[in-house]
């Protein structure tokens, strides 16, 4: 089975091009999906951060309030990688086994759509990483525009990322997403034919 990544900076459109690949019948295993089951309600993972950031992370029902986590964690680097240091080891477990469900189905190739791919393991293993782009400065509009984030908080988020502009040296698959939304599938499908075409 071939693994190709997917990765961007917060705010770039990573998740948007994702759905765009999984609507070309692509199989995509999403972190950010891993990392919402490994934190779920009464799990393992869940429990090991109340432990380390108190009970306050937790919203009236018992789920993880993720902005309150957030708001602890990022700008905070001892935090920060005490956090990953939890979050991480679940979530490329989870994705190992979606990973092994599909190579017995027999799937050639997988997506893995990985937020911190560069941060967190490097390229190794991957025939073809893609990485969705935007300037520093959409991504800053988009958090505080789209999701409501303070500035302060948009940019503590971008910093504890890999600059955009570095990740995008590090691969020739980039897909620019810094215009409008709906250019995005053109240029999903004009990377995604380049990526099959060096994997054919």
């Amino acid at each position: 089975m071939k693994l190709v990544g997917l990765t961007g900076g917060i705010g770039t459109g990573k998740s948007a091009a994702a759905e765009l690949l999984v609507r070309r019948g692509l199989p995509v295993i999403d972190a950010d999906e891993a990392a919402r089951a490994v934190q779920a309600a009464g799990s393992e993972g869940l429990a090991e951060l109340v432990k380390e950031f108190g009970s306050e992370i937790l919203t009236e029902t018992g789920d993880l309030d993720r902005q309150r986590l957030a708001a602890l964690a990022f700008g905070d680097p001892d935090r920060l990688a005490r956090l990953n240091a939890i979050v991480h080891p679940r979530v490329r477990a989870w994705m190992a086994e979606r990973q092994r469900e599909l190579a017995d189905r027999g799937e050639p190739m997988v997506v893995q759509s990985i937020p911190l791919l560069y941060e967190a393991r490097g390229a190794e293993g991957f025939s073809a990483v893609m990485v969705v782009y935007a300037p520093r400065a959409a991504q800053l509009q988009r958090l505080v525009e789209q999701r409501g984030m303070a500035p302060a908080d948009a940019e503590a988020r971008i910093a504890a990322q890999l600059p955009i502009e570095e990740k995008r040296r590090l691969t020739p698959y980039v897909i620019d997403n810094s215009g409008p939304l709906d250019r995005l599938p053109a240029e999903v499908d004009r990377v995604w034919s380049q990526v099959a075409a060096g994997l054919a």
